[in-house]
């Protein structure tokens, strides 16, 4: 049988609850037992001092213990503390009989102790012998004045002392150190009375825990509530949170999972509608000039046919852009970090350019600031992929006889990188959705090209991916200024570089 969370939660709570009970039980059981034996042992130590009191007095008369064996009486008195002849009440209705149960049917002989009629009196009603018929007398040789012979051999044995001398023993046999009826009652209804109250607690344990556990259980089904609505693609869904425990705690975090799921399908639709946009436009290019040759609108030639081509390539170009950013965010573009130097992989980025810029009349300047080497844990690849991206952007978005300007430098804890290029530049709103996916400023930088707007969004992702940043701002030349940071808790030991770093113009 599959119990609920709150079935569980309710029987852990009345278990914990049983076995304190049980504990506390034992506890005050045990204490109470020893405290009742220890307040017993205490009076009877008591009463045997009264006891040895009263037989020294008797001694003292007459200094002999001749009266007290010849009256059996004066013994039973010397006992229990009565001056009056007990053995000689009758039963006449108008006096009461204060005797105590067990001496009412005895009659004690001179020496003999304890008496066997209250033996057997005792023996019937299964009742301990008090301390009274456990006291055994002795003179001061030893012998049994009042007891049995066969007994005193474990008896324990207390010295009766008259002016600092020994006149004789009194010896008890060992027994219950609760002998006393109204002790017993005591003890067994106090024991009752316990079990009556552990049983009273436990059913209020149980009316409590129940509504605990309903409490505490209430925010969980808030949860499988939110999370089935989030499974059924309702991200709208929210847990309500209050106070600062664990459970609050994990309703904010399910809270924030939503909102980053609401967010993520918007982005999604998002996206879907700006791929379908971006190919549309191209495709509907194709389809029109592939039926204006259909129709025989335009003649089927080489410059038609390498505007086809044109048009197939830059669709063929979008694709690809479109799959290296779609694997870029999933994560799936491998990266093998390694050490490498960053200044060695701009440098030679820069060189491989140098050409183009020429051709397009175009400066490209390099200066590194770094005060030594310092050797990246990157993927040179993916560097080498990001810089050129980026330089190539200046490429083909600066005006002729601009320039652009790459530095490198350390801050702090960083090394930065930039790229500042003449004009054209970017509007102040359009700066912080440069990095956007298929973005494009179109009244200036992509005027030229009509770029599908992934390269900065797939920059990003490569910087992100070595625990870096990268932000866009206004350039001092005119144009667009690009500065990329990365940790230097990325960098590794510094090692010598291949060849000595020098500005490049």
């Amino acid at each position: 049988m599959r119990l609920s969370i709150h079935s569980k939660l309710f029987l852990t709570i009345l278990l914990a609850c049983i076995v304190v009970l049980i504990g506390s039980h034992a506890v005050v059981q045990w204490s109470f037992q020893r405290g009742l034996v220890e307040l017993a042992d205490a009076r009877e130590q008591d009463r045997i001092n009264r006891i040895a009191d009263r037989l020294v007095d008797v001694y003292r008369r007459e200094l002999s213990w001749a009266p007290l064996v010849e009256n059996p009486s004066l013994w039973v008195s010397a006992l229990i503390g009565r001056r009056e002849p007990l053995f000689e009440i009758g039963p006449e209705p108008d006096r009461l009989d204060r005797r105590p149960p067990w001496m009412r049917q005895a009659r004690p002989e001179p020496g003999v102790w304890p008496p066997r009629e209250a033996l057997d009196h005792l023996r019937q009603r299964e009742r301990p012998a008090p301390l009274e018929l456990r006291l055994m007398l002795l003179d001061a040789n030893g012998k049994v004045l009042y007891g049995r012979e066969t007994l005193i051999a474990d008896a324990r044995r207390y010295p009766l002392e008259l002016d600092d001398e020994t006149i004789g023993e009194l010896a008890v046999l060992p027994g219950a150190p609760i002998p006393e009826s109204a002790e017993l009652r005591f003890r067994a209804t106090q024991g009752d009375r316990l079990w009556v109250i552990a049983l009273a607690t436990l059913l209020l344990s149980a009316a409590l825990a129940y509504p605990l556990s309903v409490r505490l259980v209430r925010p969980v089904r808030g949860f499988q509530d939110t999370a089935r609505r989030l499974a059924a693609g309702d991200f709208s869904a929210r847990v309500p949170a209050y106070g600062g425990d664990e459970m609050a705690r994990l309703g904010r975090d399910i809270n924030a999972l939503a909102a980053a799921l609401e967010k993520n399908e918007r982005a999604r639709r998002h996206w879907a509608a700006d791929i379908s946009h971006e190919l549309r436009t191209p495709i509907a290019l194709l389809r029109a000039e592939i039926e204006a040759l259909q129709d025989g609108m335009r003649p089927f030639d080489r410059n038609n046919l390498d505007t086809l081509h044109s048009d197939v390539m830059r669709l063929g170009r979008l694709v690809d852009d479109l799959y290296e950013l779609s694997t870029s965010d999933l994560g799936a573009l491998g990266y093998r970090m390694e050490e490498t130097d960053i200044a060695d992989i701009l440098g030679s980025d820069i060189d491989a350019f140098r050409r183009p810029f020429e051709d397009a009349g175009l400066r490209l300047t390099f200066e590194s600031t770094l005060p030594e080497p310092v050797p990246l844990h990157a993927d040179a690849q993916r560097l080498s992929q990001l810089f050129r991206n980026l330089i190539n952007n200046s490429l083909q978005y600066t005006d002729t006889g601009g320039a652009l300007l790459i530095t490198l430098s350390q801050r702090a804890s960083e090394v930065v990188i930039d790229f500042q290029d003449t004009p054209p530049g970017v509007p102040a709103e359009g700066l912080p959705r440069l990095f956007d996916r298929l973005y494009r400023v179109e009244a200036s930088r992509s005027r030229h090209t009509g770029g599908a707007g992934l390269g900065l969004a797939i920059a990003k992702n490569i910087v992100e991916a070595h625990g870096g940043s990268i932000s866009a701002a206004p350039s001092p030349l005119g144009g667009l200024w690009l500065r990329i940071s990365l940790p230097i808790a990325c960098y590794a030991r510094p090692r010598k570089r291949k060849h000595a770093p020098r500005p490049h113009d």
